[in-house]
This record gives structure tokens, C-alpha cells and sequence, in this order.
């Protein structure tokens, strides 16, 4: 005999609860404004996969890059077409256990050579502090992603303050070699001119960042790009980051009002 999901145990009414709100959010954010960009922090790995009881944090590391799967689902079915995600930033790869390290490096790979279909790949940050198997696999990943459509940007090797030292020592650079001056530089020098030589210079500023894990802090994520960003923290472990918590972030956006600076 048919029964329904929770009655036969696949879903408890509590599920059913969450799978009703659900519905309503998305139904309510389908009528609002969704960002064009969202950066996310995926922090708490580490803290689900011993909250968890698992053998290794390389399990919650393994969980957590799965997870980008469902993210890129629920960012295709609200239209947002520009994905930032925080992978391991230059502090990350200093100190960190060496086999944590090895063990995610490996996870990297792993996932560039099965990228999600349809989505561009890009990568920001210093490659050559990556091993070059890694480095290897994601700029192959990224050369062979499409060169239309959504865009996932993995920072990894990535610090938002060695960006903007590096932004500037390629400008730098730019400038001597077409002739300009010190002098006349400084008097030109605008903001787009330093946007330009950024990781990211090619992609629109995320209009929201998403930190998990209770953290309340950027730890030095797109420090230029989200100047005038809004920012949205949740207590959750990024494996255990559901559908309906991106909802909620995105619905605490659609209820802002974005000064821009002003």
C-alpha cells in the first residue's frame, strides 16, 4: 500500500514543515531582487566534522566541497549567474597541518577534473603556494570550463590583503612600461584604474557575502570587491548549510535597502 513520504519514514513532519517554508521563501524571493553575486565563506568544516564524531576533518573538508554542488542548484534556480567561493586563504596553506593540507589539495583535484556542468570555473588567488598538481588542475579546469554563462570563482592561495599588493605591483609594472611617470600617476590614479589589476578585475562585485559557522568576520575576503556589500552570518557549519538557510540570507537582502557608501 502507498503511503506518503513521512508516514513512511522518509520524511518526519518536521521535514515536511521545512519543505512547506521552504517553498513560501522561494515563492516570496522569486518576486524580489536576488543578487547578481554572492561570496561565501565556507567555514566550519572542520567543527561539523568532529561535532559529528567523524574520524578525520578531511571527512567535514569532503562534505563541505560536495556541498558546492547544492549551491550552485540554488543559485541556478534563483538566477544568480556569479558564485566567490572561499576555499583556503594564504594564511590556510602557512598553518595548517601538512596532511590536512595534502588530503584537501587532493580534494581539489579531484573535484576540477569532475567540474559542475555548465558553470564557467575561474580561480583567484597565488597559485604558486599551491602544489603544482593543484595548481596544475585547476588552471586546466578553468581553461577547459565554458567561456559563456554562470561563473564560479574559487579563491584559494587567496588573501584580500596580498590582492591589493599585488594589484598595485602589476600596475606599477604597467605604468613604467608605457613610459608613466611617478608624479603623473599619482595625480591619475582612481579607484577602476587599481580594480583593474585585482583577481577579480573581470567580474562584477558581490553584492552579498555569506559567512557560516557563527564566525562574524571577513577574515580578509574580497576586501576591496565588498566594500559595499551586505553581509549575512549564520551560526550553521557549511555542511550542514541548507536550502532554506541560503533562503533566509537571501530574503534578509531582498530586505535591505543598499546605500552604497551613502
Amino acid at each position: 500500500m502507498h503511503t506518503s513520504g513521512w508516514l513512511a519514514g522518509r520524511m518526519t513532519p518536521r521535514d515536511l514543515l521545512y519543505r512547506l517554508y521552504e517553498r513560501r521563501l522561494f515563492a516570496a524571493l522569486a518576486r524580489t531582487d536576488c543578487p547578481r553575486h554572492v561570496g561565501l565563506i565556507m567555514d566550519g568544516n572542520r567543527r561539523w566534522a568532529r561535532a559529528a564524531g567523524l574520524a578525520s576533518v578531511s571527512m567535514g573538508h569532503q562534505a563541505g566541497a560536495d556541498h558546492i554542488d547544492d549551491l550552485l542548484d540554488w543559485c541556478t534556480e534563483l538566477g544568480i549567474d556569479h558564485v566567490t567561493v572561499f576555499v583556503a586563504s594564504t594564511e590556510n596553506l602557512a598553518r595548517r597541518d601538512r596532511g590536512e593540507l595534502d588530503s584537501l589539495m587532493r580534494m581539489i583535484e579531484q573535484r576540477a577534473t569532475n567540474p559542475r556542468a555548465g558553470w564557467r570555473l575561474r580561480v583567484a588567488g597565488r597559485l604558486e603556494l599551491l602544489p603544482d598538481s593543484t595548481a596544475h588542475a585547476l588552471k586546466l579546469a578553468a581553461d577547459q570550463s565554458p567561456e559563456t554563462g554562470p561563473c564560479l570563482t574559487i579563491a584559494i592561495g587567496y588573501g584580500g590583503r596580498q590582492e591589493l599588493v599585488d594589484a598595485f605591483r602589476s600596475l606599477l609594472t604597467d605604468a613604467a612600461a608605457a613610459g608613466t611617470g611617478m608624479d603623473e600617476l599619482a595625480a591619475t590614479l582612481s579607484a577602476d584604474d587599481i580594480a583593474a589589476h585585482l583577481y577579480t578585475a573581470d567580474l562584477p562585485d558581490p553584492d552579498l557575502v555569506i559567512r557560516t559557522s557563527g564566525e562574524r568576520r571577513l577574515s580578509g575576503f574580497l576586501l576591496w570587491q565588498s566594500a559595499y556589500s551586505e553581509l549575512y552570518f549564520c551560526d550553521v557549519y557549511w555542511p550542514a548549510f541548507r536550502r532554506v538557510d541560503f533562503l533566509r540570507a537571501l530574503r534578509s537582502y531582498a530586505e535591505r535597502q543598499r546605500r552604497f557608501g551613502a
